[in-house]
């Protein structure tokens, strides 16, 4: 008892003599960078509680004063520094890999090897599953996603009549995501089960409140807060028994029938499994790896598909151009993957969308693993975090006529007469001045899955319902068709 209380006491007086030494190397090194908010090694705290609450308008400071250059900001053990010129942008984009680490940096961020699990957070090998698959079956898995958008709208919102009626906007739409993405991912009836979708979703709202928790608290001590305070290790227990007896099932026809078989499925939980089998991983990893997927699809895409539809109720005059478009190319190429191409208000409507309220505040996102010298000459030691203001670059008037105005047509304009040039103005595209899904090799790989799931969500909405706010909710009401 004696020995444990001296170790907590020992660990009590080094652990914070440790973490100030490295905020003191870190400050040495980046002395050059201005900072927002106290630079000293003790009242940066300051700077980094602050930006616990105030994060965009810290953000927006910095690059309205360094704008071309950088600057930092403290986090609670680290630096984060943020370049904002094109130019540091597309150096950012192509260092090496063993230099700057985008998926270590997220890994950080979501805070995985507390939320998932140390496999998923040291070896994320879905992202090549989404790369080499995902977007590769997308002409095939496009109809299932339609059809459960349409299913799902159904279920949910079946109290929606001819009369205005309030309908909890992002509620449905995380639930309408979660049964579209498990329709690839795990399959019917999966899929459509109430206490797996509600898991699914209650497990992303999990992830984030676990990951605000934890950002009060330097990095060394996380471990110790979670376990207070972790709702996900949970919820992976509960997962293992809604998905082991498929699991199990599709491990024995495996076994059995070699790697193929007559309705083999191809679906991500398939990919998943036969991936997780090639690296030796156990049942709980294919679990982990599922909600992992799962958490990214509902966090970015029910939120991305609000703020649309948010747009669209604030401003419903734009219903019908949109109506217009969809209805003409719907009559000429049915509701495919391929019409989905040919909608440009719609595409552009998203793209704008994005611009204005973002992803995230945070692109970019890279973690250093030693120290790297830009070409400014400014070195940012290991252990730092480098990124760029997603919001602040997207509003900026040099970039972008009017910012704060919501042009729905902007980027269709922009795509009109621009021949090839058209291409960077779709929803998917990303560059240095629309960094919504990332910029370069590490943008998100699931994008276009994510668009088309959005678009499909949106476009079911246009069709089937009228939009207005009221009282600052979302009211529906079914159209006369």
């Amino acid at each position: 008892m004696i020995a444990s209380t001296q170790y907590l006491y020992t660990l009590a007086i080094v652990l914070p003599l440790f973490i100030l030494y490295n905020k003191w190397r870190a400050t040495r090194s980046l002395s050059s960078v201005p900072t927002i908010g106290p630079s000293a090694p003790i009242l940066s705290y300051i700077g980094a509680f602050r930006f616990v609450h105030h994060a965009v308008e810290m953000l927006n400071e910095g690059y309205q004063k360094y704008k071309g250059g950088m600057f930092k900001i403290a986090q609670l053990d680290r630096w984060l520094v943020i370049v904002t010129s094109p130019e540091l942008i597309e150096e950012l984009r192509k260092l090496p890999e063993d230099a700057v680490n985008f998926m270590q940096a997220a890994a950080d961020t979501i805070e995985t090897r507390y939320t998932f699990g140390p496999v998923v957070h040291y070896d994320p090998f879905f992202v090549g599953i989404t790369q080499a698959h995902l977007t590769k079956h997308l002409d095939d898995i496009f109809p299932e996603i339609q059809e459960e958008v349409m299913v799902a709208f159904n279920d949910l919102i079946s109290n929606v009549t001819e009369e205005w009626t309030q309908v909890p906007a992002l509620s449905v739409a995380q639930q309408v995501v979660s049964r579209a993405s498990s329709r690839t991912f795990v399959g019917l009836p999966m899929c459509r089960h109430p206490g797996y979708i509600g898991l699914s979703v209650k497990h992303a709202l999990d992830v984030t409140n676990t990951r605000k928790t934890l950002g009060w608290f330097p990095g060394m001590t996380r471990y110790f807060v979670t376990l207070f305070t972790n709702e996900s290790q949970k919820t992976v227990r509960l997962a293992k028994q809604y998905l082991s007896p498929t699991i199990n099932e599709r491990l024995a026809a495996m076994k059995e029938l070699g790697a193929n078989w007559d309705d083999k499925p191809a679906d991500m939980l398939q990919w998943i499994i036969e991936e997780a089998l090639a690296r030796n991983y156990d049942l709980d990893v294919i679990v982990q790896t599922v909600l992992m997927i799962n958490f990214v699809s509902i966090h970015n895409t029910s939120n991305s598909f609000t703020h649309a539809l948010y747009h669209l109720a604030a401003q419903p005059e734009f219903l019908v151009p949109l109506r217009e478009e969809l209805t003409s190319v719907i009559s000429e190429e049915g509701l495919t993957k391929a019409a989905m191409s040919k909608m440009r208000k719609l595409d552009s409507f998203l793209r704008e969308s994005q611009r204005m309220n973002g992803t995230g505040i945070v692109h970019l996102f890279r973690k250093t693993f030693k120290d790297v010298t830009l070409s400014n000459g400014v070195t940012v030691p290991a252990d730092s975090y480098l990124g760029t203001p997603l919001l602040s670059i997207q509003h900026d008037e040099e970039l972008y006529p009017n910012p704060e105005v919501f042009d729905p047509w902007r980027f269709s304009n922009m795509r009109e007469g621009a021949s090839a040039e058209g291409v960077k103005y779709q929803y998917v595209t990303t560059s240095p001045e629309y960094l919504a899904f990332g910029h370069g090799r590490h943008a998100c790989p699931g994008r276009f899955f994510a668009a088309n799931e959005i678009k499909t969500m949106l476009c079911h909405v246009i069709l089937n319902y009228d939009v207005k706010f009221e009282n600052e909710g979302v009211l529906f009401r079914k159209r006369h068709v």
